[in-house]
């Protein structure tokens, strides 16, 4: 039933594991280098907080604005930057929520130390930390993080538990009669999609990580986070 992803990791399989020691090192050092060859021309270094703040970017917008904006702006960039200056690289990029975007990154920036606390003193599964982060009620709540968003983040730091149940994701399952046609995607169904998509991990012997980058390969063609 599955014979695109197998596909898929005969043609990729390369640039998926470079992808995921990428993710492994940034949670193991607290930066790391993105190569997005041969996908896209694009490489430079993040840290954390640029990951978060690409994860923010990324929301209602697409991967790769995300990681244009994610080179252009930089790790000091991300932490010095006034918001004129973020929101003239966003809008030169052409992101719809340019402004929307800064407004939360700045307040990303002040609330930080927190995520990071809860990052180095919390020995949770993934999923548990997607929880406070994505929460109203939590004091981790980082503004903008949904439980897509939040997995986001996590899964790009090292945590390979969670799933990015995006519109790619959420296409690939109800094309295989995986999921029934939801049109809306409340935590409920997200969860049923994480689910289904553990189903398939389990299956093909998969990280939740592994197996989004490569349905997002099969949906678009490249391996980008």
């Amino acid at each position: 039933m599955f014979e695109e992803i197998l596909r898929a990791r005969q043609e990729v399989g390369t640039y998926v594991r470079k992808r995921i020691e990428e993710f492994r090192s940034l949670r193991e050092k607290g930066r790391t280098v993105f190569d997005f060859r041969p996908f896209v021309d694009i490489s430079y270094e993040a840290d954390m907080f640029s990951e978060l703040c690409f994860c923010l970017l990324t929301a209602n917008s697409s991967a790769l604005l995300g990681i244009r904006a994610q080179k252009n702006i930089g790790i000091d960039g991300f932490k010095s930057m006034g918001f004129e200056e973020l929101l003239r690289v966003l809008s030169s990029l052409g992101h719809r929520f340019a402004h929307q975007r800064v407004e939360r990154i700045l307040k990303a920036r002040d609330s930080f130390n927190k995520v990071m606390e809860l990052l180095l003193n919390n020995s949770a599964d993934g999923k548990s930390i997607r929880d406070l982060l994505s929460d109203t009620c939590s004091k981790y709540k980082v503004e903008g993080f949904g439980l897509k968003e939040a997995s986001h983040f996590l899964r790009n730091i090292g945590f390979e538990d969670v799933a990015i149940v995006d519109r790619h994701i959420f296409r690939y399952l109800k094309e295989r009669g995986l999921l029934p046609d939801y049109k809306t995607l409340t935590r409920r169904i997200y969860l049923e999609a994480e689910s289904k998509l553990q189903d398939i991990c389990n299956e093909l012997n998969l990280s939740q990580g592994e197996l989004d980058l490569y349905i997002f390969y099969l949906k678009t063609g490249k391996v980008l986070k």
